[in-house]
């Protein structure tokens, strides 16, 4: 039934002897009505409406929605929001008052909607009691704190070599294919049971892709403190480029009311691109690689709203994990440069490492976190201390060895130390660690627990080890001498041949 309002109040029309008339006025009611110019590529052109605002929404006479998107002399351009066939040139259009939101709220972990929070897993739909607008001004700095508690991702190089703190916006950055999203999958999985609610946003990825998310995230039990906002590729370009600031505005809601959040966002590429695709239809000045004018502040605006808030602001926070694809390492593009400068660092995928077997394929002497080592543990931080420095030594010393020069024994301790530390940073995908377990492995390693040890069996002693220290009672705090008895001893248990 189609409602109608008589001074603001909803009535019942036609066959309702219900209606009320003793509270109608007589006056002059002045209302704004446009018309639709042009239609195309999920872009309309409208005529009329001078008052019409940026990101107001507007309704079409068949019952479409669409966003204000540009404001011209003559003409505004509007993003559609749905895909019906019903509108032409010519239709009617008028204003409805409203900025475009989401529903927010607990009823969306476990699910997979749209930007606009609609479900696509097939399940009723959330019965939100809040809404969150999807452009919001990021919290002013009075609000905000230092970030100074960690988010453990549960790889090897990230937390012991580039830490992220919780609020922190680290930038996952390579070329396509090479693993940016399996560590931004690890990080979701590795929240379990850690009280952080997580937000994964795809964006402009194939079916197949978003499938396989979906389900990995299902079989790690990581779906049920995790919200997916899909806007596939085929998807109209005002949804790609609407996704990244709905799944912003479902963690902005929960750190308002002080929980940890993590967002992901795969990738800002497609973002960008969606963007430009409508700029570029909406015949606005294109600038480097066709990119408007304003494609920094359209990311700018997305990241800065992650942060953490100080407790008189809910002392909630907002992870950010943005990932951004390079081709052929090309970190000076137009994108990743911006997508740098934004960022409080970047964890920096290299394709020789990954075609050489090193996965995850991490460069660490191009990565780097400035704000994660405010945020991590003291025990961690102090084990780890030279072993970024190490490792790069140990790079330089290897390509220097390949000339074929004779090289001193203390060279040659080196680039074994190397070779034992490089075989300990692999890790397999989906098999996220926690902080005990990375404290482990620093603490045998930097103390020469595992000198003796063959480099092509250092993973296995160390899993071994791994599988001791949940009932052990090891804790971060455990003072070292604790921690180095237990692990000798593991370690020669590890070192006899397994029954």
């Amino acid at each position: 039934m189609n409602w109608r309002f008589l001074n603001g109040k909803p009535i019942m029309p036609d066959n309702s002897a219900a209606v009320n008339l003793q509270d109608y006025r007589f006056g002059l009611r002045l209302s704004e009505r446009g018309s639709v110019a042009g239609i195309g590529d999920g872009i309309a052109l409208i005529r009329g409406l001078p008052t019409a605002r940026l990101d107001e929404l507007i309704s079409f006479d068949d019952g479409s929605t669409g966003l204000v998107f540009q404001l011209g002399k003559d003409l505004l351009g509007a993003i559609l929001l749905s895909q019906s066939q019903g509108v032409t040139a010519g239709m009617s259009v008028q204003h409805t008052g409203r900025k475009l939101e989401i529903g927010v709220g607990e009823v969306l972990l476990g699910r997979v909607v749209d930007p606009l929070g609609k479900p696509l897993d097939g399940l009723p739909d959330p019965d939100f009691s809040q809404f969150n607008p999807l452009e919001a001004a990021a919290p002013p700095i009075i609000e905000r704190d230092f970030v100074k508690d960690p988010l453990y991702t549960g790889n090897k190089i990230v937390d012991a070599l580039i830490p992220i703190g919780k609020g922190q916006r680290q930038l996952i950055i390579g070329d396509d294919g090479i693993g940016k999203s399996t560590l931004a999958l690890d990080a979701v999985i590795n929240q379990k049971g850690r009280d952080v609610f997580c937000v994964f946003v795809l964006i402009g990825q194939p079916r197949s892709s978003v499938a396989g998310t979906i389900e990995t995230l299902r079989a790690a039990g990581a779906l049920d403190y995790t919200v997916v906002v899909v806007a596939e590729a085929n998807a109209l370009p005002g949804f790609r480029y609407l996704a990244p600031f709905a799944g912003c505005a479902i963690a902005e809601h929960w750190m308002r009311l002080g929980r940890d959040t993590l967002v992901v966002y795969d990738d800002l590429t497609r973002h960008a691109q969606s963007y430009r695709e409508l700029s570029l239809l909406l015949q606005r000045p294109p600038g480097r690689e066709a990119y408007p004018g304003d494609i920094f502040y359209l990311h700018s605006r997305l990241l800065e709203r992650s942060t953490v808030l100080g407790l008189s602001s809910g002392g909630g926070s907002m992870t950010a994990l943005p990932i951004i694809e390079t081709r052929q390492g090309e970190l000076s593009a137009y994108i990743p440069t911006n997508l740098i400068s934004i960022t409080d660092g970047q964890i920096y995928f290299e394709s020789k490492l990954f075609a050489a077997g090193f996965l995850p394929a991490i460069d660490i002497g191009r990565s780097v976190s400035r704000i994660g080592g405010k945020a991590q543990h003291e025990a961690i931080k102090a084990a780890s201390a030279r072993i970024r420095l190490d490792y790069l030594q140990f790079l330089e010393l290897e390509l220097f060895a390949r000339f074929g020069a004779r090289l001193e024994a203390g060279v040659e301790e080196k680039l074994r130390h190397g070779r034992l530390l490089r075989e300990i940073l692999k890790q397999d995908r989906l098999e996220p660690l926690s902080e005990q377990a990375h404290l482990a492995w620093l603490l045998a390693y930097g103390e020469g627990l595992l000198n003796e040890t063959p480099p092509e069996q250092a993973t296995e002693r160390l899993h071994r080890v791994f599988e001791q220290l949940p009932d052990s009672g090891l804790k971060l705090e455990t003072p070292k001498p604790q921690w180095l008895g237990k692990l000798k001893s593991w370690l020669s248990e590890a070192h006899e041949p397994a029954a």
